[in-house]
């Protein structure tokens, strides 16, 4: 009887490559194995079909001697004859050679490598406003793993070189059987890694790192704002058996100032007037960042005002260009007056009177004349 196609039987063209040729076996295998057909000689039969399709197009050697040669290069004499196939069938072997190399070769299960970098690391600075805006160098100090200075980062003591591990002979993944699945899971004596460190340093237990408190200068640059991150390279944990460090980053804090809010580059402030200079105008302190300047408050100024001071705000980290100062005036009313003080207001209201409202008062007036209007339309 003439034998099918081996590329007829995967379901696959004869360009195909490793990669489809070991999907298409999964495929077909998982599909008709014994154990999930029991008792059903056809698909036991198709089976060894495919999987004798699949072990000669899976070598490359058989596979180019079988596109020349068909299928007598492997009759009596040749590489192999079906009797090789019927001896090395078994069921359980062979499901799961399915899901450990097939599956592995697929999906890119690979023994996790030994050398892997270090973990990264968040530092919170809390800093205050001038801080923040001038710039400081800090010193902080990081908890932190460092390469071991006894055994150099290897983990081993006098340089001896790991093991192999035993359980898993090297793979870092073992298969556990599941009825008739077989699932890969990393080893649990290696975890992972492949070898084992038979005699480990005794300062870091064969981790080849210990846990140090390092200590930096960080320098903070000018105009940094809150939750602003500085990275610093190679500053976080140390790797494993000489892998690259992580890196540090240092996020910005930067706590409440009890007279300056920052928006952006601008910085605000609320400066307190009593009504006499509000009304007469006249010069008066103001803070910066930088110390003290004048400004002039001119007379009838109402409360609320905001005088803005050019230069006077934060120096922009990305863009560098100068932020302003905004200065709102509140007009404070006076507490605790003596009697001389309280027969001076009187005097004073007295002289703002009926026919003056309008004119030392406008706000009044205007605000009067609007709830009287309001009034009179609702009594129409």
């Amino acid at each position: 009887m003439t034998k099918k196609d081996y590329y007829e039987m995967l379901g696959i063209s004869k360009s195909s490559n490793d990669r489809e040729i070991k999907k298409a076996y999964k495929k077909l295998a998982m599909k008709y194995h014994p154990d999930r057909n029991q008792g059903n000689k056809q698909s036991e039969k198709k089976f060894k079909e495919i999987k004798e399709a699949y072990e000669i197009l899976i070598d490359p050697k058989k596979r180019s001697i079988y596109d020349q040669h068909g299928h007598s290069a492997f009759d009596q004499g040749g590489f192999s004859n079906q009797s090789s196939f019927d001896q090395s069938f078994s069921h359980n072997s062979d499901f799961g050679d399915i899901f450990g190399d097939v599956f592995g070769d697929i999906f890119g299960n690979k023994k996790q490598s030994q050398a892997q970098r270090g973990s990264d690391l968040q530092y919170n600075l809390e800093l205050n406003l001038e801080s923040a805006v001038k710039g400081i160098r800090k010193e902080i100090s990081i908890p932190t793993l460092q390469s071991c200075n006894s055994c150099k980062g290897s983990g081993s003591n006098f340089g001896e070189k790991p093991k192999k591990c035993y359980k898993c002979h090297g793979h870092g993944q073992i298969h556990i059987r599941q009825g008739f699945f077989s699932v890969q899971q990393t080893c649990s004596n290696c975890q992972g890694s492949g070898e084992i460190i038979s005699n480990p340093c005794f300062y870091c237990k064969g981790s080849g790192r210990i846990q140090k408190t390092k200590k930096i200068i960080v320098k903070i640059p000018p105009g940094v704002d809150n939750n602003d991150k500085i990275k610093l390279n190679n500053e976080g944990e140390a790797g494993k058996n000489g892998a690259p460090s992580g890196d540090l980053y240092i996020k910005i804090i930067v706590n409440n100032h009890p007279i300056f809010t920052r928006k952006i580059n601008d910085l605000y402030c609320e400066i307190p007037i009593n009504f006499c200079m509000a009304a007469l105008g006249g010069n008066i302190e103001v803070p910066t960042i930088d110390g003290k300047i004048k400004i002039t408050i001119p007379s009838e100024t109402q409360s609320g005002k905001t005088f803005r001071i050019k230069g006077r705000g934060v120096n922009s980290i990305r863009t560098h260009k100068v932020g302003d100062l905004l200065c709102r005036v509140i007009i404070e009313t006076p507490v605790n007056l003596n009697n001389q003080q309280k027969q001076l207001l009187r005097l004073l209201e007295s002289s703002l009177n009926e026919n003056n409202i309008e004119k030392n008062n406008p706000k009044s007036k205007k605000f009067f004349d609007g709830v009287k209007k309001f009034f009179d339309d609702l009594t129409k």
